[in-house]
């Protein structure tokens, strides 16, 4: 859904009236969502969009589902290519809407539940398929990878791209300075654990909308993928792209910065 770059994925509400959908819809924030991704300079359009594009690889005359797509700022990137054809879904009605008023030529979008949806779609249907930015707030991946291969044909490649597990866990990493050194670190708690994390979406003025983020081991991708037909045939780590530019410390956090991933990329291939 190319959301939570702070929170990073896809979340689920309680105690909010707007709330549609499964647990882990985004209705209850799609109004934010939707002005967050229109800023500019974000690190979605910067980073995670056109590397997500460079590993998917779309060609003309192919189609692709962009699972969990938001307001389909993806879908569309990929549909300005001659002959690209795109599907995109997505649990928040709100966003779906949205990615629908801003549709190009040959997009499709419906709502669905990113854990059960390959009914929507003829078997082996598509030429390839992306989760941006979601996988990590989505409670079961199993259920998502199962679906995923129903409708890919054989060959076709799946990228996701999540906050990097390895470094950047909700409340359990964080950045640290080492006075002696001159240097910022990452700092890690914990990792290979699995566990929930509630977030509050907006702490003082709507406390009681919360999100979760479900942090998992590289490892666990990796397995839930092979257990459902794929095997991963690429991985990056994406850094951001911003950079200090002022304060005694701008130098050690531009090279921590470079060196310490914010994404991980994954690239799998149906077997």
């Amino acid at each position: 859904m190319l959301r939570s770059f702070h929170m990073n994925g896809k979340r689920s509400f309680r105690k909010d009236p707007r709330r549609a959908g499964p647990k882990t819809s985004w209705e209850g924030v799609a109004r934010w969502y939707g002005k967050h991704v229109d800023k500019e300079d974000t690190v979605q359009d910067a980073v995670v969009l056109p590397g997500a594009e460079r590993l998917l690889s779309p060609a003309s005359g192919k189609r692709y589902l962009d699972i969990a797509c938001g307001e389909g700022a993806f879908t569309r990137l990929i549909a300005r290519k001659p002959g690209v054809k795109v599907a995109g879904f997505d649990a928040s009605p709100s966003l779906i809407e949205r990615a629908k008023r801003r549709a190009p030529q040959g997009a499709e979008y419906a709502v669905a539940d990113a854990r059960k949806f390959a009914a929507k779609y003829p078997a082996a249907s598509f030429d390839g398929a992306s989760c941006l930015l979601a996988i990590q707030n989505i409670d079961e991946i199993g259920p998502v990878f199962a679906d995923t291969a129903k409708v890919l044909k054989p060959g076709s490649r799946f990228v996701i791209v999540m906050n990097h597990p390895s470094f950047r866990q909700l409340r359990q990493s964080g950045w640290g300075w080492d006075e002696n050194r001159k240097l910022q670190y990452r700092r890690v708690d914990k990792y290979l654990g699995t566990y929930d994390v509630p977030v509050q979406a907006h702490p003082g003025a709507a406390p009681d909308i919360v999100t979760h983020s479900f942090h998992r081991p590289l490892q666990a991708y990796v397995k839930a993928l092979a257990k459902h037909g794929f095997s991963v045939v690429d991985l990056e780590e994406w850094t951001s792209h911003k950079t200090s530019d002022s304060g005694p410390k701008a130098k050690a956090e531009n090279a921590s910065r470079m060196e310490i991933p914010m994404f991980l990329a994954l690239a799998a291939k149906k077997s």
